[in-house]
């Protein structure tokens, strides 16, 4: 009697988590794409059904692994947070990002934007963002029928999906929160954060200062034959404040 061999399994298809290329090409850009990614990160931290990454790959067909882009930051909403290897579109509901941003480097030619934008246009991006930091130029695309159509004039332009506005400065872009504050850099809030814990440190010293005050003229009331309690009532303490008789 002949053994039958085992039958080997279909080959697995794998979806790289990364495509061996850096994040980005220099500092500039780099601190665009944290600076962009994070504050989205904050504007939708109250939001478990929005996902935001930085530089992840994200495949849109199942089965076809070379069919994938990196935005630079992308949000996707109606998705859950949480670290993934990569966005596979099929394991999440068939949810394409709705929104991403690509922040361009000298390394960045023409025909690679328009390969970025036909495949975003393809593959349901609602928003798409460029930024240039060294020319200080911006520009957008919104999904109309059929596709990715421009925005006419991004000066003022506020995103649909993120509420956000772009304010394009001679030197830099500004963007804007829907409460009106401005993204903010790491160093920026980590020193408006020490400014905040100096002013609570000196109130709370002050308040020391002030008791320590009023603790020291207990004493002298007592002198004066007031009772404990015309003495707690009059330097606002509590009976146990005054300590023993």
């Amino acid at each position: 009697m002949t053994a039958q061999l085992p039958k080997r399994p279909d080959t697995e298809i794998i979806y790289p988590d990364s495509d061996g290329r850096p994040m980005a090409d220099n500092t500039k850009q780099f601190e665009w794409i944290v600076l962009i990614k994070k504050n989205l990160d904050a504007l939708f931290a109250e939001r478990p059904d929005v996902f935001v990454a930085g530089d992840l790959l994200w495949y849109p067909v199942e089965g076809e692994p070379k069919i994938r882009l990196a935005p630079d930051a992308m949000v996707v909403f109606g998705r859950s947070k949480g670290d993934r290897g990569s966005y596979q579109q099929w394991k999440e509901g068939g949810v394409a990002p709705q929104v991403v941003f690509e922040i361009l480097s000298p390394g960045n030619t023409r025909r690679e934007m328009e390969r970025k934008l036909l495949f975003y246009e393809r593959y349901g991006v609602e928003e798409y963002y460029i930024y240039d930091p060294d020319a200080y130029s911006l520009e957008g695309w919104l999904r109309h029928e059929p596709g990715l159509e421009p925005i006419e004039a991004m000066q003022g332009w506020v995103s649909p999906r993120l509420g956000i506005r772009f304010e394009l400065l001679p030197d830099n872009l500004v963007i804007y929160r829907p409460d009106g504050e401005p993204f903010l850099s790491y160093e920026v809030v980590k020193a408006q954060v020490e400014a905040v814990q100096q002013e609570v440190q000196q109130a709370q010293q002050q308040v020391q200062i002030e008791r320590q005050a009023r603790l020291d003229a207990v004493p002298k009331l007592r002198a004066m034959g007031l009772a404990r309690e015309q003495i707690a009532d009059a330097l606002g303490l509590s009976i146990e404040e005054l300590g023993p008789e």
